[in-house]
């Protein structure tokens, strides 16, 4: 699966929070929904699947992924998740196809099952806090969320779900 397979032992002595997403390697399918229109008061969900793949580099202490539509409108997104060894925590950044732009990352851990990972960014030109809440309890189907705050936290807006599941390939 991997372009380079990392040695026996070499994840085994990282901290334990670098091997937080060993149970994304690999293929998925995942089942977006998104909002049509984000902190404008909108109702309406886009919902449409993508098949993703995610690898490990740097012997397991960061991984890449990449998730893109097969019709369209044409969508592709890459995550870059780097585990810093001295803060032991996640940062997480984002690139997609509407801008070919690296957004700001996103800083967190697991607790447990269920991990965090906050951020500043902007969305059209004002700033927001942005929130990624990763979800493992169940591993064949793992979730993500992200939510957008327009008000320095005070509320909130859910904005995209994802559901994972296991390709059949």
């Amino acid at each position: 699966m991997t372009l380079f397979e990392i040695p026996d032992g070499v994840r085994a002595a990282w901290p334990r929070g670098a091997r937080d997403f060993e149970f994304l390697e690999g293929k998925w399918i995942i089942q977006h929904r998104k909002l049509r229109e984000r902190l404008a008061g909108s109702t309406e969900w886009l919902e449409f699947e993508t098949p993703f793949v995610m690898e490990p580099i740097l012997g397991g202490l960061g991984n890449i992924d990449q998730c893109r539509t097969e019709g369209e409108p044409f969508f592709e997104g890459v995550s870059l998740r780097l585990f810093d060894m001295a803060d032991k925590v996640w940062r997480i950044y984002w690139i997609d196809s509407g801008g070919a732009t690296l957004f700001p990352p996103v800083v967190g851990s697991f607790d447990g099952p269920e991990g965090t990972f906050k951020g500043e960014d902007t969305h059209a030109g004002k700033p927001v806090l942005v929130t990624f809440k990763w979800d493992r309890r169940d591993p064949l189907h793992p979730t993500w969320q992200q939510a957008f705050s327009a008000d320095r936290g005070a509320t909130w807006e859910t904005n995209w779900f994802m559901h994972f599941r296991r390709s059949a390939e």
